[in-house]
C-alpha cells in the first residue's frame, strides 16, 4: 500500500465518491493478498460490504443520544434457512398485531445472520434501526456503568414516534451474562439487575431484539423479560449449499469480469469437511471473487477451491475421482482440457 492509496481513499470519502472509494479499497486488499498478508486483505474485503461504504460513524448526533447509534438499511439478500426465516417472519407478524409482543432475542454462532436480520426486520416494518453502543455503556468505575444503563434507556424513551424504531442490542453478552456465574464480577452482576428493571420500562411501541453468542451463559432472568427466542444456529449442509449459491450469484451482479458455474460452485462447497456459516462464507466467496483474474472469468472457482477444502489437490486422476467433470478439472487446476482428457482416458 502506497500514500497514493490513503491520499485517494480520504479524497473520494470526503467527495462522496462511493465507486472510486470501493475500487481503491479493493486495489489496497489486493495488494495486501499479493505480499501475502492474507487474513489483512480478508479482513478489508469483509469490512467492504455491497452497500452504505458512507455511513456517518456519529449520525446518532441527530438523535441527541449519547448511547445509541443509526444502523442504515441493508438491500443485500439475507437467505435464511426456512425454519429460521417462518420465525422471523412470525416476529414481523408479532410487531404488526400491535399486541405488546416486542421484545426478541436472536441467539445462535457468529456469521448466522442475526444482526442482518434485525436490520432486515427494521427494513420491512419501515423503521430505523438503533444499535446500542455498548463500549459507551460499560465502564470501569465503580457503579458507572448501571448509571449508563439507566441513562441509555432514559434516551431511549425520550425518543419521538416510538413505533418508529428497532433498538438493537447487538452482543448483549457484554452486559447481560449470569450474575450466579462466579466468574463475571459483582459490578456487572449489578449492571445486569439495572438493565432487568430498565427493561420493564420500554415502551410496548419500541421494538427491541437482542443478538447473543452466548445464549447459555445469559442470564436467565433477562431471557423471561423477552417475548420470544429465535435460534440461528439451524443451518443444514444443504442450507449452507443453497445459501452459497445466492450469495456468489449476488456478487457476481457485482463483478462483470466473473462468470458462473453453479453446478462447479455447488460440488466445492458441497465437498469441503466444514462449511462456515453466512458471514464468514460471504466474505470467503467475496474475496475469492475480487481476488481472481480478470482475464480468467472461472479463477475465482480455482481460488475458492483451494480455500474450501482441507487438502486441495491438482492430481487429475484424484479430481475425476471426487466426481468432477473434465471442464471443471481444466477449471480447478489450469491444465489444458486435452491434457485433461488424455489423461483421464488413460487412467
Amino acid at each position: 500500500m502506497k500514500k497514493r492509496n490513503i491520499i485517494n481513499l480520504i479524497r473520494y470519502y470526503s467527495e462522496h465518491n462511493d465507486p472510486a472509494f470501493r475500487t481503491e479499497a479493493y486495489e489496497i486488499a489486493r495488494d495486501f493478498d499479493a505480499s501475502g498478508d492474507y487474513q489483512l486483505a480478508e479482513y478489508v474485503m469483509a469490512l467492504l460490504s455491497d452497500t452504505n461504504t458512507f455511513v456517518p460513524q456519529t449520525d446518532s448526533g441527530s438523535l441527541g443520544t449519547d448511547y445509541l447509534q443509526k444502523l442504515p438499511y441493508t438491500k443485500a439478500p439475507l437467505p435464511l434457512p426456512k425454519p429460521i426465516a417462518d420465525d422471523v417472519r412470525g416476529v414481523i407478524n408479532a410487531v404488526g398485531h400491535n399486541a405488546g409482543v416486542n421484545k426478541f432475542i436472536f441467539q445462535g454462532p457468529p456469521g448466522t445472520g442475526k444482526t442482518e436480520t434485525a436490520r432486515q426486520i427494521s427494513r420491512v416494518l419501515g423503521r430505523e434501526t438503533l444499535v446500542v453502543d455498548f463500549s459507551s455503556v460499560i465502564d470501569s468505575k465503580l457503579g458507572q456503568t448501571s448509571k449508563n444503563i439507566v441513562a441509555l434507556f432514559d434516551e431511549i424513551n425520550s425518543l419521538a414516534n416510538q413505533s418508529g424504531y428497532v433498538v438493537l442490542f447487538d452482543e448483549i453478552d457484554a452486559l447481560a451474562l449470569d450474575r450466579t456465574d462466579s466468574r463475571d464480577v459483582r459490578e456487572m452482576g449489578r449492571a445486569t439487575s439495572t438493565f432487568l428493571r430498565e427493561l420493564e420500562r420500554i415502551d410496548a411501541q419500541m421494538v427491541v431484539i437482542a443478538t447473543t453468542n452466548l445464549f447459555k451463559k445469559l442470564d436467565k432472568a433477562i431471557v423471561r423479560r423477552f417475548d420470544a427466542v429465535i435460534d440461528f444456529s439451524r443451518y443444514t449442509r444443504d442450507d449452507l449449499v443453497d445459501i452459497a449459491e445466492k450469495i456468489t450469484n449476488n456478487l457476481l451482479a457485482q463483478f462483470d469480469y466473473a462468470g458462473k458455474n453453479t453446478r462447479l460452485l455447488r460440488k466445492i462447497v458441497m465437498q469441503a469437511d466444514e462449511i462456515p456459516m453466512p458471514g464468514d462464507l460471504t466474505n470467503m466467496i467475496r474475496a475469492s471473487i475480487a481476488f481472481s483474474d480478470p482475464g480468467n472469468e472461472f479463477s475465482y472457482l480455482q481460488r475458492l477451491y483451494k480455500t474450501m477444502i482441507a487438502n486441495p489437490t491438482d492430481d487429475i486422476r484424484e479430481l475425476k475421482e471426487r466426481g468432477y467433470t473434465v471442464r471443471e478439472i481444466e477449471i480447478l487446476t489450469g491444465i489444458p482440457k486435452s491434457t485433461v482428457s488424455r489423461e483421464v482416458k488413460e487412467a
